[in-house]
């Protein structure tokens, strides 16, 4: 079996109808762009990156690749020159089904074969391969979850792989190094799980999820994944309206030891420290919350592994967004405004579900400061799916609508948005 191949890479290029030639052609356009030449790849260099043979495009072509993907070239399935191709690499996207039945299928189908031949044949061995074919689909997850979010089909995706990498402990013997991987890779399935119903509002079921992930990640002994389902727990009593709650849970995230080690950390810690702050309407808390955050993050080295999952979302945009969300809730809508601006300048082509809610947030802040028809204008940008599929976009939309009416009942701008909204009704 070729353990090398950029599955990654392709399961990028498929889903957003790249070929190797169009590919090619795409980058060598970044290519120019930046640097001012043009680029010299064609079908034969995907290719090569596609079958493993170019595990590292020179630096010039993985920015260009990048600026195309809005991706890290480690969440494409690159490797970097130096770190062993055994060693998990942060891969990127979502779906293909039928990869989803080849590895659930398999891991069945060891399972059954070491149970039904328990005197005629060794059990399997499982190894850092299977953890690493884990890993790749943990980061198509995390792919369909940016594009997506709060669906219950990407819940239910998760939590199915959460129990295929524990079948994996039963399937036959593994070092303990393995087995905490496998751990953590169930683990990091089931928070993801936990995020969507989050995303979703479906809280209840969060707070199985958020159990069930934490007790794994205990077992793992895995840092990363703790400081994540803890994170993940603050920002869900947050949504609730519990900020005690939230503080406490964020407390847990932000004690770890990996804070201590990896500003980056830090800085999300405290950045999801800051939305509570807004939420709890402490004004001060905010500004100091979010200078810490700001400061640990230009203090994290870029080139330092992370996890996939803080790979591909946490970033300035993601801060300002945080940022948005605390002022919004304090009432200060003109700072509001500010972060939300400086978030859609920032975000990265990938992140559709933080589009939709940073575009509905502004226009939010836009409405509270007597702006209607900017603030609808805003609102408009939305696209329709994220307005009638998300289900946090779908109420603020509709709080939106509530608040244009009572402030401005007669104005063009809400017959204007009482139109657009029909729209969505009949395309549904």
């Amino acid at each position: 079996m070729d353990t090398t191949r950029n599955v990654v890479l392709e399961a990028w290029m498929a889903e957003h109808g790249y070929s190797s030639n169009s590919l090619a052609d795409a980058v060598n356009t970044a290519l120019e762009q930046l640097t001012g030449r043009p680029g010299g790849l064609d079908g034969s260099s995907v290719r090569a990156w596609k079958a493993g043979r170019v595990m590292w495009p020179k630096s010039a072509t993985r920015k260009a690749l990048e600026k195309v993907s809005g991706l890290p070239a480690v969440a494409l399935g690159f490797v970097p020159r130096g770190r062993p191709s055994s060693t998990p690499v942060p891969p990127q996207q979502e779906d293909p089904e039928m990869k989803r039945r080849t590895l659930v299928g398999g891991v069945a189908a060891a399972a059954a074969a070491a149970a039904a031949a328990p005197g005629t044949a060794a059990p399997r061995r499982i190894g850092m391969s299977d953890v690493d074919r884990l890993n790749k689909r943990f980061a198509e997850i995390i792919a369909s979850d940016h594009r997506h979010g709060g669906q219950l089909g990407i819940e239910q995706r998760a939590a199915a792989l959460a129990d295929e990498a524990l079948n994996l402990q039963n399937a036959g013997h593994a070092a303990q190094r393995v087995r905490s991987s496998l751990y953590a890779s169930a683990a990091a399935f089931r928070s993801s799980a936990m995020w969507a119903a989050i995303d979703g509002r479906r809280y209840d079921v969060a707070k199985t999820h958020m159990r069930e992930a934490q007790a794994l990640a205990e077992m793992s002994g895995d840092q990363a994944i703790k400081f994540r389902i803890w994170s993940h727990t603050g920002t869900m009593y947050r949504h609730m309206g519990r900020p005690a709650d939230a503080f406490a849970a964020n407390d847990v995230a932000r004690n770890l030891h990996i804070t201590r080690r990896d500003p980056m950390f830090a800085s999300l810690g405290m950045a999801r420290q800051a939305a509570i702050h807004g939420a709890a309407h402490d004004r001060t808390g905010i500004r100091r919350a979010f200078d810490q955050a700001q400061e640990a993050m230009l203090r994290a080295d870029p080139g330092d592994y992370r996890p996939v999952w803080m790979l591909a979302f946490y970033d300035q945009a993601e801060l300002h967004s945080l940022a948005l969300s605390a002022h919004l809730a304090l009432g200060d809508h003109p700072t509001a405004e500010y972060h939300a601006h400086r978030c859609l300048a920032a975000l990265r082509p990938h992140m559709a579900r933080s589009r939709a809610i940073t575009t509905t947030r502004l226009a939010h802040a836009q409405l509270a400061q007597g702006a209607a028809d900017t603030a609808t204008a805003t609102a408009m940008k939305v696209p329709a799916d994220a307005a009638t599929r998300h289900a946090r976009v779908t109420r603020m939309l509709q709080e939106f609508g509530a608040a244009l009416r009572a402030t401005a009942p007669r104005s063009s701008a809400a017959q204007t948005w009482t139109e657009h909204t029909a729209s969505w009704r009949m395309a549904a």
